[in-house]
């Protein structure tokens, strides 16, 4: 009875936890939902309209005059295509890293994932600038590679040194190139890393903001800017600011939701060893 009542209260202090860590991000998601339902006269009521005549009207002036739907288009196509560079590039990458064990150019991957995108901004303003790249959807995916790739080269390295060598060295044995081995064996080992990395490198590029505002335009606006356009310098739209809000994180949430098993057994298989 003891034990029993002693796994009731650790359960209970568990899910009690949960409910505090999770309870201030639903209610940032329920008040930003709510203020997408409101006019803008209820939006700014003092105090805060708890109960009020729900309205679509801001979704249908996002989605018809601000063109958001264009900007989904653009976020999903930057976002897509910087990930699977990122991927395809990052991935040999952490292997070649793991395999060979070379510090000085993780330690060097590590520092460019840590220094604020800001110190990248200005070089490549210069760079995309001689090459009138500006608003174009190739100047924001190569970009973003500064966000993306570091983060996936990190996230696959832990997986690929987990892997036990001897399963490099059975392949060597059997004739095996280093090609092979990462194609055949440690690829395939690894999926779920690839897609925990490829999940975590496709939301960073998705919310990217900076490198949209000053790289991009109208021509490859993206959702992160869309939403900044409802902030003027005497006029703030809330309705309309978070519905578009609401067309940012939703992708991503449900993206979330749908992987969330393998983001999981990802995660913890990268934290096995050997």
């Amino acid at each position: 009875m003891n034990r029993r009542a002693s796994k009731v209260l650790k359960e209970t202090v568990f899910y009690f936890w949960v409910i505090v860590v999770i309870l201030p991000v639903l209610i940032v998601f329920l008040w930003m939902f709510m203020s997408s339902v409101k006019t803008q006269m209820q939006n700014t009521s003092i105090p805060p309209m708890l109960i009020f005549e729900p309205t679509v009207e801001n979704y249908v002036t996002a989605l018809s005059e601000n063109k958001i739907l264009r900007s989904v288009w653009n976020s999903f196509g930057v976002a897509t295509l910087s990930t699977a560079l990122a991927l395809g590039l990052g991935l040999p990458a952490a292997y070649s890293l793991a395999r060979w064990k070379n510090n000085m150019v993780s330690l060097g991957i590590l520092t460019a994932r840590m220094m604020p995108g800001i110190s990248y901004l200005v070089p490549w303003f210069i760079f995309f600038t001689q090459l009138r790249m500006i608003d174009t959807p190739q100047a924001l995916i190569l970009a973003h590679l500064t966000i993306t790739l570091p983060l996936v080269v990190w996230t696959m390295l832990v997986f690929y040194e987990g892997l036990p060598d001897s399963l490099r060295d059975a392949a060597l044995i059997d004739g095996c190139t280093e090609y092979g081995i990462f194609l055949r064996i440690y690829l395939p080992l690894s999926l779920a890393g690839v897609v925990v990395s490829g999940i975590l490198a496709y939301i960073f590029s998705w919310n990217n903001f900076m490198y949209s505002l000053i790289l991009g335009g109208n021509r490859v606006r993206t959702l992160p800017v869309a939403v900044y356009k409802y902030i003027q310098y005497a006029f703030i739209d809330w309705g309309g600011l978070n519905a578009t809000a609401v067309i940012v994180v939703l992708p991503v949430i449900i993206l979330t939701l749908l992987v969330q098993k393998h983001i999981a057994k990802g995660l913890t298989l990268g934290a096995i060893k050997g």
